[in-house]
């Protein structure tokens, strides 16, 4: 149970992070500027980015080298089927991607439904969240499988950490389009911090599978690296660079990779 708890604790920590994100949306006003979104979806870009290559991707490599084998090909491969995994879910998920520089005139993805904007809008960073929830729950699984390395703990807790900082504008960023569509600043709040549920659920999920198949561990941490690699290069850093300057987007990136960078290797 323990590696449970543990991956309980950090995707609960992100979750609540979410949750406070979520709730600038009783302190902006209805209008949000474009340039603080922007930073905001950089920010989440470069953490990811930072997060998928030293916590994840080298992980793989290390694990798959240590059990004799080739550390590239799980590497690679695991990035791949988690790329085709979020490129599937991106096919067949209804939802919706907030555009504020036009809120209204963005058209849903996925299989058609008659699902209110709200609700693809929530969609659409769910989306995000999921891959995030699978690599928290990955990196506690791999520090318990190898319980006699604390620093694996503490590369844990700097990833969710790390996804926990970014979840804060990520939560803005769905809460205050959210409040543009019309809904009431305490029901923007509601369903914001409701599309970070995802990530507890699926962090718990990946610890009790990667526990049954643990030769398997550097095929799914890369996994999950594909998968939120796919989502920063698919949405966050284009959204981020909305309008016609994008400085401030890509400053954004700078610095969510440094800041994640710098917790895995002070952390771990």
């Amino acid at each position: 149970m323990t590696p449970i708890l543990w991956a309980a604790g950090g995707t609960g920590f992100t979750f609540l992070m979410t949750t406070l994100g979520a709730s600038v949306v009783f302190f902006f006003r209805k209008e949000v500027n474009q340039s603080v979104q922007r930073t905001f979806l950089g920010f989440a870009a470069g953490v990811m980015i930072a997060a998928s290559v030293w916590s994840l991707l080298i992980p793989a490599i290390e694990e798959a080298e240590k059990a004799g084998g080739i550390g590239w090909i799980p590497a690679a491969g695991g990035f791949v089927l988690g790329v085709l995994f979020l490129i599937v879910l991106d096919s067949l998920l209804p939802h919706l991607h907030p555009d504020m520089s036009n809120p209204s005139g963005n058209e849903a993805e996925g299989i058609s439904s008659t699902w209110k904007r709200t609700t693809l809008l929530v969609m659409a960073v769910t989306l995000h969240n999921i891959p995030e929830g699978m690599a928290v729950g990955l990196a506690f699984a791999l520090a318990a499988q190898q319980g006699d390395n604390p620093a694996l703990y503490t590369s844990a807790l700097a990833l969710a950490i790390g996804i926990g900082i970014q979840n804060f504008p990520e939560g803005a960023a769905i809460s205050l389009p959210l409040r543009q569509e019309g809904l009431s600043p305490t029901k923007a709040f509601i369903k914001g911090s409701l599309s970070g549920i995802v990530e507890p659920i699926f962090g718990i999920l990946t610890v009790l599978i990667a526990g049954s198949i643990i030769p398997l561990m550097p095929w799914l941490l890369s996994f999950a690296a594909g998968a939120m690699m796919y989502v920063v290069v698919e949405e966050l850093i284009p959204e981020a660079h909305l309008g016609e300057h994008s400085n401030i987007g890509t400053l954004g990136v700078m610095v969510g990779f440094l800041i994640m960078m710098i917790l895995d290797v002070a952390l771990g």
